[in-house]
């Protein structure tokens, strides 16, 4: 019998969330035989519509706005050389506080254990060795961000699955360079800063460097995953990376960090590879 290819599985919440963390690690281990597989949780119609026209706003039409956001996902997919693009097809929730949060049937409103069933029976189907998400806080604290945070250890709970789990993370140590990139396309970017006395806004960004279990370097496949982020054209007004061409946001976003959260082969850390101990 033939070996079973290793594979990996990332969960995300919208349509586009998979080039930006996960962009680099997709093109690098399908050029490695890996199989991929890409879970996407929501439809994306809180994104914008054509013409940047925002949610809530004349003309925007969340079922045509679902309808295209699925088309350029499958464009960055192709983009990418993703193996399997599962959709679980629930309602985008729009960003925390807005009243699409709590439409029935929204990915936030949706119970954790049906939507990790749902889950569940894909990490069945697919047996991932690996499988990538975000942390507690979703990243940022989107809700549909969080709710794929929590479907996915829910499932990995129910499964028994042996899979190494990674939540994306970024280094505090680069947030200051990342500002100042930004700030230089003209993106307002105000990066934390560790000595200051003042309050944060939720849950800071990121992790010290020394907490970070896993960098990977995808530099080889800047090229793939700005073209994987381009292909999500309806939302270029919020894809400021864009702006930089591709050699400066390979040099920013060229490296992808994790946080190895669940582990069975003992691999050292820190680790350069997501299938270390793997392979």
């Amino acid at each position: 019998m033939a070996e079973r290819p290793l594979t990996l599985m990332a969960v995300h919440a919208h349509p586009d969330d998979e080039a930006t963390g996960t962009g680099g690690v997709l093109a690098k281990y399908a050029a490695e035989g890996i199989t991929t597989v890409l879970v996407t949780c929501t439809d994306g119609r809180c994104g914008d519509g054509p013409g940047g026209v925002k949610p809530g706003e004349p003309g925007h039409d969340p079922d045509a706005v679902a309808a295209m956001r699925v088309e350029e996902l499958e464009t960055a997919c192709a983009t990418l050389k993703v193996s399997h693009l599962e959709l679980l097809g629930y309602p985008d929730s729009g960003m925390m506080g807005w009243s699409t949060n709590d439409v029935a049937g929204s990915f936030w409103t949706t119970p954790v254990p049906d939507a990790a069933a749902r889950l569940a029976e894909l990490i069945r189907q697919y047996e991932p060795d690996v499988i990538v998400t975000y942390d507690e806080n979703g990243f940022y604290g989107h809700p549909d961000h969080i709710q794929a945070h929590r479907i996915t250890m829910a499932a990995v709970e129910l499964t028994g699955s042996a899979a190494k789990v990674y939540w994306t993370t970024v280094p505090r140590s680069g947030m200051e360079e990342f500002g100042r990139t930004l700030r230089e396309f003209g993106v307002e970017f105000d990066a934390p800063d560790p000595a200051s006395d003042a309050a944060p806004q939720g849950p800071p960004l990121g992790l010290p460097d020394e907490e970070i279990t896993t960098w990977v370097d995808t530099k080889a496949y800047g090229s793939q995953k700005f073209d994987a982020l381009a292909a999500h054209a309806s939302q270029g007004e919020n894809i400021f990376f864009l702006r930089m061409g591709k050699e400066r946001f390979t040099e920013l976003m060229g490296v992808e960090t994790f946080l190895r959260v669940r582990d069975t082969t003992d691999a050292p850390l820190p680790e350069d590879d997501l299938f270390a101990g793997l392979r």
